[in-house]
C-alpha cells in the first residue's frame, strides 16, 4: 500500500470515528433516569421552550417521574421533582453534590467568577460563603431590623401616594435607596435586568452544551460580547458603591450595614476589593431580585383571591388594631400573616427551575447511575405545585400552613421531606444564607401591606382587568410580568397613619440626604 493510500485510509478511519462521536453527543447512555426521546447531537435541546421553561419541566416530571435526565449536548441534567430525592441527594449527600457545574456565560464572564451562586467549590466559594454567613446569622438579621421598619415606612408612603408606581416602590424598599427617581438606584435596576437576561438568554447555555463554542471570538457571539461589555459596566457600578462605603468607613461618618460590616472583616480576612465588592452587590442583588419579586407576586395573589386578603386583614385588626403598625413583635399572634410568606414563596417563587447543582463524582439513586459531572436541578415550581402535597396548587390559600411554625430555614433543613414548605431558596450547602432575614423582610412588608392597602383589579375604560397569573418575565430570577393593579388605603385614619410615621420617621431620624443621622438604637456594628 503506498503512503497515499495509508493517509487516505487514516484520513478515512478519523472521519468515520469523529462522525461515530458526533453521533453519540446528545445520546442517553444506560443507567440514566428516564427522559424525552433525544436527538442526535442534540439531545433534548431542541425540546426546550424559548419561555416558561418550567412548565416543560413539569410536563417531563409528569411523564418521566420524579427523577428524570435531560440531553443537553454533551451536558447531562438530571431533574429531581420529589422532595425525598432533593432530601437525599441535595442534603444528605451535600459532599459529593454541593458543587456547580461549568457556566462560562453566566458565571465565568459575567461578574469576573465572583457570584456565589454561581461559584465552583472551592478555596473562592468557602470564602464567600463564610462572609455571607457571618454577616447574615439570626443575631446579625436583627440588627437590620431598623433598616426594615425604615424602609417599609417609606413603601407605604409611597404606595399611598403614587400606587401606579407600586412596582418601583416595592423594589426600592428592598434596595436601600431615596427612590426610583434617584439615578443609582434606576442604575442598578437596569444592571441586575441585564445581567438577568443574559444569563437567561439560550446562546448562553449552548455554551456550556457545546464547549468548542467557548472559543469563538465574541464578534460572532453575541451573548459572549454582552457578558464581557456588560461586566465591565457592572463592575464599575459596584466598585463605586464599595469605594463609598471604605471612604465612609475611613471618614467616620459611615452608619452600620452589611458592606460596612464587610469592610471591618476585609482588614482582617485581607480578600481583596473585587471580592469584597461583588459579596457586597450580592445581598443587594439577592433583596432586589428575590424579596421584592415575592412581594409582586403577592400582591397579584391578594388582588386574584381576595378571600384571602380579607382573612389576613380580618386578624390583623384583632390582633393589632387600627392604632398602629405591626410589627415582627406581632408574628406569634399572627399566624395567618406567617402563613402567608410560606404560601406566597411556595406559590410564586423567584426562582422557578432552580439552579443546578453539580456530581463531583458518580452516585447511584434508586437503581439509577449518577455521573460524575451531571448537573443536578431542583424543579422548585413543581415540588411547590406537587397536587399529591397541596389541594388545588395554583390556589392561593395560606390556610395550608396555619399548624406550620417552622421558619423557612428549619423547613429546609427538616430530616423529614413532607415538612418543607417550599423550595425557593435551594437546598444542601448552597441553601440561601439570608433565608432568616428574608423571612423578616417578607413578614414585615406583607403584614404592613394587608394593614395598610386594600388591593383590587385594576379599572380600564370602565372594565375591571385582574392580573394573568403565570405570566413570568423571561429571566433567572422571574417575577410576575408588569399587571395594573388598584391599591387604596383602607381608611382615611390608616392614610394619616402612613403620612405621619414616614414623616417622623423622615425629619427624626435621617439628613437630607435621606441617611440615618445617628445610629438608631438596636443597630451596630458586629462584633467581629
Amino acid at each position: 500500500m503506498s503512503f497515499l493510500q495509508q493517509l487516505l485510509l487514516i484520513s478515512l478511519v478519523g472521519i468515520v470515528f469523529g462522525a461515530y462521536a458526533l453521533s453519540r453527543i446528545g445520546q442517553r447512555p444506560p443507567g440514566l433516569p428516564p427522559g424525552p426521546v433525544t436527538q442526535p447531537f442534540w439531545g433534548n435541546i431542541k425540546q426546550m421552550p424559548k419561555r416558561d421553561m418550567y412548565n416543560q419541566f413539569q410536563k417531563w416530571a409528569q411523564e418521566y417521574g420524579p427523577i428524570y435526565s435531560i440531553k443537553l449536548g454533551v451536558q447531562t441534567m438530571i431533574v429531581l421533582s420529589d422532595g425525598k430525592a432533593v432530601k437525599e441527594l441535595i442534603d444528605r449527600r451535600s459532599a459529593s453534590t454541593n458543587e456547580r457545574g461549568p457556566h462560562y456565560i453566566a458565571h465565568d464572564l459575567l461578574g469576573d467568577g465572583q457570584r456565589i451562586l454561581q461559584m465552583r467549590y472551592g478555596p473562592d466559594w468557602r470564602l464567600s460563603r463564610k462572609l455571607y454567613h457571618r454577616l447574615l446569622t439570626t443575631t446579625m438579621a436583627k440588627t437590620y431590623l431598623p433598616y426594615l421598619e425604615l424602609e417599609s415606612k417609606k413603601m407605604l408612603y409611597d404606595l399611598s401616594t403614587n400606587p401606579d408606581g407600586f412596582l418601583y416602590h416595592i423594589k426600592r424598599q428592598c434596595c436601600r435607596n431615596k427612590g426610583y427617581d434617584n439615578p443609582t438606584m434606576r442604575e442598578i435596576l437596569k444592571s441586575l435586568e441585564k445581567t438577568s437576561s443574559i444569563i437567561q438568554v439560550t446562546s448562553a447555555a449552548l455554551a456550556d452544551a457545546y464547549p468548542i463554542m467557548q472559543w469563538l471570538p465574541a464578534w460572532l457571539f453575541p451573548a459572549k460580547k454582552k457578558a464581557i461589555e456588560h461586566t465591565k459596566t457592572e463592575r464599575s457600578i459596584y466598585f463605586r458603591l464599595w469605594n463609598r462605603v471604605k471612604q465612609s468607613m475611613a471618614d467616620g461618618t459611615q452608619k452600620p450595614c452589611f458592606a460596612a460590616d464587610l469592610a471591618r472583616l476585609q482588614e482582617k480576612e485581607g480578600f481583596t476589593d473585587l471580592r469584597a465588592a461583588y459579596v457586597s452587590s450580592g445581598s443587594m442583588e439577592a433583596g432586589t431580585g428575590t424579596s421584592s419579586n415575592n412581594l409582586l407576586g403577592f400582591i397579584q395573589a391578594l388582588i386574584l383571591f381576595p378571600d384571602a386578603l380579607k382573612e389576613a386583614q380580618r386578624e390583623l385588626d384583632r390582633v393589632v388594631g387600627d392604632d398602629r403598625l405591626p410589627d415582627l413583635d406581632d408574628r406569634p399572634n399572627l399566624p395567618y400573616l406567617r402563613s402567608c410568606v410560606k404560601e406566597s414563596l411556595r406559590w410564586m417563587p423567584p426562582v422557578i427551575v432552580g439552579i443546578p447543582h453539580c456530581l463531583s463524582c458518580d452516585e447511584t439513586y434508586n437503581g439509577y447511575v449518577l455521573p460524575k459531572g451531571a448537573e443536578l436541578l431542583i424543579n422548585v415550581w413543581t415540588l411547590n405545585n406537587d397536587p399529591t402535597r397541596y389541594k388545588d396548587p395554583r390556589t392561593f390559600n395560606p390556610a395550608r400552613f396555619l399548624n406550620d411554625e417552622q421558619t423557612s430555614f428549619e423547613a429546609a433543613t427538616n430530616p423529614d421531606p413532607d415538612r418543607r414548605d417550599h423550595y425557593a431558596f435551594g437546598g444542601g450547602r448552597r441553601l440561601c444564607p439570608g433565608t432568616h432575614l428574608a423571612d423578616d423582610i417578607l413578614f414585615l412588608a406583607m403584614s404592613r401591606l394587608v394593614w395598610a392597602f386594600n388591593f383590587t383589579p385594576a379599572v380600564i375604560d370602565g372594565k375591571e382587568v385582574p392580573p394573568t397569573p403565570e405570566r413570568f418575565t423571561q429571566t433567572a430570577v422571574v417575577m410576575p410580568e408588569p399587571y395594573p393593579a388598584t391599591i387604596l388605603p383602607r381608611s382615611a385614619k390608616r392614610a394619616a397613619m402612613i403620612k405621619k410615621d414616614w414623616e417622623q420617621a423622615r425629619d427624626n431620624l435621617l439628613d437630607e440626604q435621606l441617611q440615618w443621622r445617628e445610629i438608631p438604637r438596636g443597630m451596630k456594628f458586629s462584633e467581629l
